[in-house]
């Protein structure tokens, strides 16, 4: 198997568990705990995403992509079309949200930072550190 394919599979796994994460965060907490970690776990799971679509992709790259496309949501929600969005849709509403919230920016840059802190500490396939 090559490692571009056990790349692809290492993030397929890790999307899967981060969004039962933030499933279950939402779960077994509320407020505002709940609420950054699903922000932070959102970025995350871009991040994921990304390599899963890319799996050459840097981690680094993946994350500023991951980050600036958390950012692009977020300060959509100024223009109120993912709100709209949201009233019609369930996924709309957990993919794009309805209400600006400044915090939520700090929250996804934490999360671009867990992804980058979790590739720095688990081996790529290949034996080789993510750099």
């Amino acid at each position: 198997m090559s490692d571009l394919r056990r790349t692809r599979i290492l993030a397929a796994v890790a999307a899967c568990l981060t969004l039962c994460a933030g499933l279950g965060v939402r779960g077994a907490v509320d407020g505002d705990v709940a609420k950054y970690a699903g922000d932070a776990l959102y970025t995350v799971l871009l991040c994921t995403l990304v390599v899963l679509l890319a799996p050459a992709t840097r981690p680094r790259v993946a994350g500023g992509i991951a980050l600036l496309a958390s950012w692009a949501v977020e300060c959509a929600q100024l223009t109120g079309v993912p709100a709209e969005l949201a009233e019609r849709s369930v996924v709309a509403r957990l993919v794009l949200g309805s209400t600006f919230n400044a915090p939520d920016l700090l929250w996804y840059a934490v999360g671009a930072g867990l992804f980058l802190l979790i590739c720095a500490v688990v081996p790529r396939p290949g034996g080789l550190r993510h750099a």
